[in-house]
């Protein structure tokens, strides 16, 4: 009996946290450039010279699934998305590096372009600052663009140019922020050759029916682990009654 208990008990558990991570990303379908998360699981053995039969199952890990969404047309000069590989480089909360490909851009508080998160973006010399423009633009290859205030439209200004990457992917780990950096802490450098589609977004890499789809096969399982538990109870009940009237 236990050890289908341990079987049912530990998938439980990480079909509820996949359930989890599913549901984040549906949420974050509509978060331009948004990763999905993916969980991986194995099962293993009990350590345990007298339990060497039992098995059950453990996280290998969370990791974000890098492959593109799909880049849409919006017509908003500080609307980018990376074209094909190679990420932003923004500020992350705490002050250090990180890369998103969230190219939702404005200009925030204090005159700094900023994404829609927020997060402040980067050029060579930290982050970028927008004087009054009366119009602001970037370049296929990430340069930042001004019209200043007063000026003829012709008296385009060049402000700077946005950090854009290219980091192996392997080596870049997902934050609780949803940002990515470095897995061995360093700094990606600058990559020349990254270009940009002015005016567009990426979307997330989500896929609305694929998520429902897995939602719903999560909870069946989750259901059917419950249910095991229960029925492996009912057995250990009827084994009880049967011991006794021995």
């Amino acid at each position: 009996m236990d050890k289908t208990v341990y079987l049912a008990m530990t998938g439980a558990k990480h079909t509820a946290l996949a359930q989890a991570v599913n549901s984040h990303n549906l949420a974050n379908i509509n978060t331009p450039g948004f990763k999905a998360d993916q969980v991986d699981f194995r099962s293993v053995y009990i350590n345990d010279p007298n339990m060497g039969s039992r098995v059950y199952s453990v996280v290998n890990g969370i990791e974000a699934k890098l492959d593109s969404g799909s880049i849409n047309a919006t017509g908003n000069p500080l609307d980018v998305a990376v074209n094909g590989e190679g990420w932003f480089a923004v500020q992350g909360p705490d002050g250090n590096e990180a890369y998103t490909r969230a190219g939702n851009l404005r200009v925030g508080a204090g005159g700094l372009l900023v994404n829609g998160a927020g997060h402040p973006v980067l050029g060579d010399g930290g982050p970028i600052a927008v004087p009054p423009a009366s119009t602001i633009a970037v370049g296929e290859d990430g340069t930042v663009s001004i019209v200043p205030v007063g000026e003829d439209a012709e008296n385009i200004a060049q402000l700077e140019r946005i950090k854009l990457v290219n980091p192996d992917p392997a080596q870049l780990l997902k934050g609780k922020d949803g940002l990515f950096r470095m897995r061995d802490g360093s700094v990606a450098e600058a990559d020349a050759e990254v270009r940009v589609s002015p005016g567009s977004l990426e979307s997330a890499n989500i896929s609305a029916v694929e998520a429902m789809v897995e939602m719903i096969d999560l909870a069946r399982t989750y259901e059917l682990q419950v249910r095991t538990m229960r029925t492996a109870q009912e057995n250990d009940q009827s084994d009880a009654k049967l011991l006794s009237l021995s």
